[in-house]
């Protein structure tokens, strides 16, 4: 890798880490400038704006987050078993979450919902690829016969991702991690009582 890409790729990761705790709104290119130690005309030498650098630490962050959902997922035999895998990943949210300041998705929806289009259709986009790898998963628990056949995949993988993120939300609110245990221990017995196919 040449020097500017490394370089690139170094303002990237650590204006990822800033944006995700603080938001965009929040963050200033003076945060960027100490984080990185990058002098601002090296920042514009990379990158046309803030905007810009906001949009790749996104992609960036939101990788890094469905690796480890599909490194968790793949360790995972039933289908029941991979959507609960979703939830372990972010099981001690508040002292180890898969990337610094939480969920970036989340993050980035409420914080852009009514004043940065691009990085809310972003977080949209990663909303519906996360919805569209759950739905995959239920359709294979439905024809491996894990899963009831008249079983909505839809309407399971939008409540699995509010579970999801509300414990999220919740814990890192709180403080606790005992929200994102209830919600996974919850969507658990969901499963087994409304979803496994009695055999």
């Amino acid at each position: 890798m040449k020097k500017g890409d490394r370089t690139r790729e170094h303002i990237i990761m650590k204006s990822a880490e800033i944006f995700n705790q603080k938001g965009f709104a929040g963050t200033s290119l003076n945060d960027i400038i100490a984080d990185t130690g990058i002098k601002k005309g090296g920042i514009y030498r990379h990158f046309s704006s803030k905007d810009e650098i906001a949009l790749e630490a996104y992609n960036y962050a939101a990788s890094l987050v469905t690796r480890k959902f599909s490194e968790a997922v793949d360790q995972e035999q039933s289908a029941s078993g991979r959507l609960i895998a979703f939830f372990r990943v972010y099981e001690d949210v508040v002292n180890n979450p898969p990337f610094i300041g939480g969920c970036p998705m989340q993050n980035t929806a409420v914080e852009c919902d009514d004043t940065h289009t691009e990085l809310r259709d972003r977080a949209r986009q990663g909303l519906n690829a996360y919805l569209d790898i759950i739905k995959g998963i239920i359709r294979d628990g439905i024809e491996t016969g894990e899963f009831k056949e008249d079983l909505d995949s839809n309407a399971l993988a939008s409540f699995a991702i509010s579970l999801l993120e509300g414990g999220i939300m919740l814990s890192k609110l709180d403080g606790d991690n005992k929200h994102m245990q209830m919600n996974t221990a919850s969507f658990s017995i969901y499963l087994q009582q409304c979803c496994l196919k009695i055999r």
